[in-house]
């Protein structure tokens, strides 16, 4: 199958205008009950539709590039622990959908794992292509090919093993790219999928929607290198700053190098929570009381789903109370700092959470997101 045309061939797509940012900027919506938080203290956040609307439509308002949902298959109680962590939750594919129709400039991508049940690369590329048609091509996939053998045997499957994934995963999103480009009728015979006369109209707006994929392994980076726009990467480290700081630049240059060798270039993007207060002192005092509220049985929960992802290995349990690839503790002149750092060591976007998302969200428009313009971060 020949390479096929991507948003970023297209100068006013919406992913294009998102990258003119020197730092794009994410909201990972809390779509499940907690949040990113196993954590009992009071806060407003919810995982409703309508509490995740107003988060959107406000990072909309403050110039966000993206927001991002989440896709979880858990059983009764969720994680459990006494909060039932992840206990309630949306699907993100029809949360972003539905988050189509009522805003107007920022990009929704949702969380599929395309190998759990009945999913056909001809069902993904209509659906897509409708998605498309509907955001008017802001509308992105973060492809997930599952990494958790609880979730594959809730489908009534038998686990796959790592690499195989990636590489049914690799004929599956071919198969949807093709189909998205295709003037014709596409019959396809491969090791996993087969097509006869299959055609996708409408086509999408700006070659394909845009395609994410969030790894840390050396099979998922190769996937990502060949078909990901954005690669969501996780800190090879611990969530703590410092320790990130030393360990991202050779994790992101692995990352962009592979994709380079394809003849491609990927943007990196992380996911940190922030926790802002007028002064450090202030912002460590909240850190402490989340970390003190924890419910340690979420965690335990946690960890009997035995995931085989490799993003995680590096965080200690304890890091999981507050949440957040890395995390972002401090005053609003600490945090851009931080920020600043993170940009330097070669990642290109944040995907924000926050604990308290809503009041969390406005602090950082009105207090950081002046300071990221003075530093030439967002325009």
């Amino acid at each position: 199958m020949s390479r096929q045309p991507s948003p970023l061939d297209f100068p006013e797509s919406p992913l294009s205008r998102a990258f003119e940012q020197p730092l794009f900027l994410g909201l990972f919506l809390p779509v499940q009950s907690g949040g990113w938080s196993p954590s009992a203290l009071p806060r407003s956040t919810t995982w409703t539709f309508d509490y995740n609307r107003q988060l959107t439509l406000r990072a909309e308002a403050l110039g966000f590039d993206l927001v991002f949902a989440l896709a979880e298959w858990l059983g009764k109680g969720g994680y459990g622990g006494d909060i039932r962590y992840h206990d309630e939750s949306l699907d993100a594919f029809i949360t972003q959908a539905a988050l189509a129709s009522v805003t107007e400039r920022i990009l929704l991508i949702s969380t599929l794992h395309v190998l759990y049940g009945p999913w056909h690369p001809l069902h993904l590329a209509k659906f897509g292509a409708t998605l498309d048609h509907i955001s008017k091509g802001r509308w992105g996939l973060n492809l997930v090919t599952g990494h958790r053998h609880r979730e594959h045997r809730r489908f009534g499957q038998a686990p796959i093993e790592h690499d195989q994934r990636y590489r049914q995963a690799d004929e599956f999103i071919r198969v949807v790219q093709e189909l998205w480009h295709s003037p014709d009728n596409l019959d396809f015979s491969g090791d996993h999928y087969k097509l006869e006369e299959a055609y996708v109209s409408v086509k999408p707006s700006f070659g394909r929607p845009v395609l994410v994929n969030a790894t840390g392994s050396p099979a998922g980076i190769d996937f990502a290198a060949r078909h990901s726009d954005i690669v969501f990467t996780t800190s090879p480290g611990s969530a703590e700053i410092e320790n990130a700081l030393q360990k991202l630049p050779e994790h992101l240059q692995r990352i962009k190098h592979a994709a380079h060798g394809y003849g491609r270039q990927v943007r990196t993007l992380i996911n940190p929570l922030v926790i802002c207060r007028d002064s450090d002192a202030e912002a460590w005092e909240v850190h402490a009381a989340i970390t003190a509220a924890g419910d340690p049985g979420a965690l335990e929960g946690h960890a009997r789903e035995a995931s085989d992802a490799h993003a995680w290995r590096g965080h200690q349990p304890a890091e999981r109370y507050v949440g957040g690839n890395i995390q972002l503790v401090g005053s609003p002149e600490t945090v851009v700092r931080d920020i600043i750092r993170l940009k330097e060591a070669g990642i290109d976007g944040l995907q924000l959470s926050f604990f308290d998302f809503a009041p969390d969200l406005e602090q950082f428009g009105e207090r950081v997101l002046p300071l990221l313009r003075q530093a030439g971060l967002r325009r």
